[in-house]
């Protein structure tokens, strides 16, 4: 191919795409001479060079929370378990800005903090999208009885938890005080599956300093999955979740 090592590398990286005529060579290469096998190939090649809303961001987050929204994007289902905080894509407008603004480090520049805000309230349009992924929040009593800023954003917050545990590709779960202890109490995670069988499911633990990215099919992710079942069968469910949310909006009005 003629390529120089530095062009190699940033495209088994997913760095960069790839060309429809290098990637033409490249299947003559390889022995790839099904038509339709070949014709999905090069779909995929012109998708992956067209811009995606968060490039723009490229510089100004980590690779590796460009990966998730890369993969969070791509989900048919995601499952996210939050023991202290409200879900990212749940969150009100002023629920998110409060929230960004006291977790950021001193002296972190203004245009930093409007950039991770328009990141939020974007991921933001997945749910109500054209082909949303399902979607099962589960949130420990904490997140929700926690004040974040002032006591005013609570209201708008509940009436949107209210609202989105009522579309049809939206589940939230609260796991209640009175559920003791449990295995979900240390830390917050995400599981993303796939559309395509083939793809594995993938795990993200977020910490103070770090996302962490897993596609460890030997146990990890099943052990997460198994947890979260277990979250989901002494949580409140759907319906429950629903009617204490309402109670709760009306105790806060």
């Amino acid at each position: 191919m003629d390529w120089s090592l530095s062009k190699v590398i940033r495209i088994e990286s997913g760095a960069v795409g790839i060309s429809t005529n290098d990637l033409k060579a490249l299947l003559e290469f390889y022995g790839i001479h099904d038509e339709e096998r070949a014709d999905e190939l090069i779909d995929l090649a012109r998708a992956s060079r067209q811009s995606s809303w968060w490039s723009k961001y490229r510089n100004d987050i980590s690779p590796q929370f460009l990966q998730f929204l890369e993969y969070e994007e791509a989900a048919s289902v995601l499952r996210d378990y939050e023991p202290l905080l409200i879900p990212g894509l749940l969150q009100t407008e002023e629920y998110a800005d409060a929230l960004i603004r006291k977790l950021a480090d001193p002296g972190t520049p203004a245009s930093l903090i409007r950039t991770r805000m328009e990141i939020r309230l974007t991921r933001q349009r997945l749910l109500e999208g054209d082909s949303p992924p399902t979607s099962i929040f589960v949130i420990d009593q904490a997140a929700i009885q926690r004040i974040v800023g002032e006591r005013r954003i609570a209201p708008d917050q509940i009436e949107r938890l209210t609202r989105l545990a009522n579309m049809p590709n939206v589940a939230i779960e609260v796991v209640p005080f009175n559920a003791g202890l449990h295995r979900g109490m240390l830390e917050s995670f995400t599981i993303l599956e796939f559309p395509d069988p083939e793809d594995s499911d993938v795990l993200f633990l977020e910490t103070s300093r770090d996302l962490i990215i897993s596609r460890d099919q030997a146990g990890e992710i099943s052990g997460y999955l198994e947890v979260f079942e277990e979250l989901r069968s002494i949580s409140l469910g759907p319906a429950g979740t629903t009617s204490y949310l309402t109670s709760l909006a009306e105790q806060t009005a």
